[in-house]
């Protein structure tokens, strides 16, 4: 049995929008009797949702990608990265990961930093702004951010469609690191450099945190938990950690918890701006199936290099 997020009407085969992730009776399953996020983007007169990922309807004729004649329509190349931009960060980290071992192995480490590695002493390399996202020092590491990512990245692209959601992930991963090595700069002493989907990972679960603060998290696949404790168990460790006198390196080191701080702020400012007209269902439910199909056990550090 499954709850309505509308009546609380208890139904055994629900009715799921593909666009606000929300669960509904067949009397709340139109989008326009749920207040659906999705009509505030029912731009085309023909009737057909925009994903937000472009920044009109293909077809309306005023988006700056039918400017420059790029498709972003459903049968156009970029319409495959419609709702999919979860999985495009996902495929890139993976990518990446391959490729750092790859310079590091052939090129040595000093191009390994020089590429991947937000560093004090290489701050102007403006392309490690956007590469050390991507970049994990560790097989552990990518999988921890991975998991965060694939579990509730998706749920947060559908509250603000993959162009939105897009901007969010690398601004709040820039402006995560950025701030890291920001604090080691005022704070003086040894240089550490800044990598890893950490930051970013932590904005989207601020984010979806503030949207249903009850949504149940089944922790290491098995024991049900709040994300809002999940969240505020990283909010201590983060601020504790931002507080020690080195900024990172507070329970066990290597973990930058200024960019986990940063990110989470990011999250929860941003899911307070749109809460009122966002919707998470009250769990986790992938392949059609109810129920949480496992949490993270943690985002991972954004460890120091």
């Amino acid at each position: 049995m499954s709850e309505c997020d509308v009546c609380g009407k208890q139904e055994n085969m629900p009715y799921q929008c593909g666009h606000c992730g929300g669960t509904y009776c067949a009397e709340h399953r139109l989008p326009e009797a749920h207040d659906c996020p999705g009509l505030d983007n029912w731009n085309d007169p023909k009737g057909v949702f925009d994903s937000g990922f472009d920044d009109s309807v293909e077809g309306g004729g005023s988006s700056q990608s039918s400017r420059f004649s790029v498709d972003t329509g459903p049968g156009g190349v970029m319409g495959y990265f419609r709702g999919n931009m979860t999985y495009v960060f996902l495929a890139i980290m993976a990518v990446t990961f391959v490729a750092e071992q790859l310079v590091d192995a052939f090129l040595g480490r000093a191009a390994f930093q020089a590429i991947f590695v937000l560093h004090p002493d290489n701050v102007l390399f403006v392309w490690t702004w956007v590469t050390s996202i991507f970049s994990h020092g560790g097989l552990f590491h990518l999988l921890g951010n991975a998991i965060v990512i694939y579990f509730f990245g998706q749920l947060a692209e559908r509250q603000m469609g993959s162009k939105t959601y897009t901007i969010f992930f690398i601004g709040s991963g820039m402006l995560a690191g950025l701030g890291q090595i920001a604090l080691q700069v005022v704070q003086g002493g040894p240089a550490y450099g800044v990598l890893g989907a950490s930051g970013a990972a932590l904005a989207i679960l601020g984010f979806v945190t503030v949207i249903n603060p009850d949504l149940t998290v089944y922790l290491y696949f098995l024991i049900p938990v709040p994300i809002w404790a999940i969240t505020g168990f990283y909010a201590i460790i983060s601020i504790a950690g931002t507080l020690s006198p080195q900024g990172a390196g507070l329970l066990g080191g290597n973990i930058a918890h200024t960019a986990h701080l940063i990110g989470l702020v990011i999250g929860l400012w941003y899911g307070r701006r749109v809460k009122d007209r966002a919707r998470i269902p009250g769990q986790i439910q992938f392949g059609g199936r109810r129920g949480g199909p496992g949490g993270p056990g943690g985002p991972g550090g954004r460890g120091p290099f």
